[in-house]
């Protein structure tokens, strides 16, 4: 049996709906209890990656406020039973800070991680990574699995 790892889609995102359609088709592929899993969200500032992380938050069901986590580091979100961990690497200098965030603990969420290529080491434990990109007049997401569970979202099988 051939691992799913390196599975790929191409999503074109023409503007913000279509960038926030794919936080909602994020969310809904993820199990009910993705406890450990973490996501990796790439690219270049105004390229969306708050804009997703948003809209998945929202589609998991939280109702609140959802600030960039640049200058906190780690936004946290308890929704129902799930922990969710909205992260941000922007400002750290390498995996060495990493324990100062609570790594370990943030463990025991969902962690969506902005700019993890700060820290390189981050693709051998995450689940996907979603590089967002500009293209043409508007934005493209590459979606890759990490892992062979995020081989088997379902989204990597519907996303065009």
């Amino acid at each position: 049996m051939s691992s799913g790892r390196g599975s790929s889609r191409s999503v074109e995102l023409p503007d913000a709906a279509a960038t926030e359609a794919l936080g909602k088709r994020l969310a809904a592929a993820l199990p009910a209890d993705a406890a450990g899993w973490m996501i990796l969200l790439k690219g270049e500032l105004g390229a969306g990656k708050s804009t997703l992380a948003r809209s998945l938050l929202r589609s998991l069901g939280y109702h609140g406020t959802v600030p960039s986590p640049t200058y906190t580091l780690v936004e946290p979100y308890e929704i129902g039973d799930r922990l969710v961990y909205h992260i941000d690497l922007y400002r750290i200098s390498g995996e060495g800070e990493l324990p100062y965030l609570g790594w370990t603990d943030l463990r025991q969420g969902l962690m969506v991680v902005e700019w993890p290529e700060r820290v390189p080491a981050l693709a051998a434990q995450a689940d996907l990574q979603i590089e967002l990109e500009f293209g043409g007049n508007g934005r493209r997401a590459e979606v890759l699995a990490l892992s062979d569970r995020g081989a088997g979202l379902p989204l990597l099988q519907r996303v065009r």
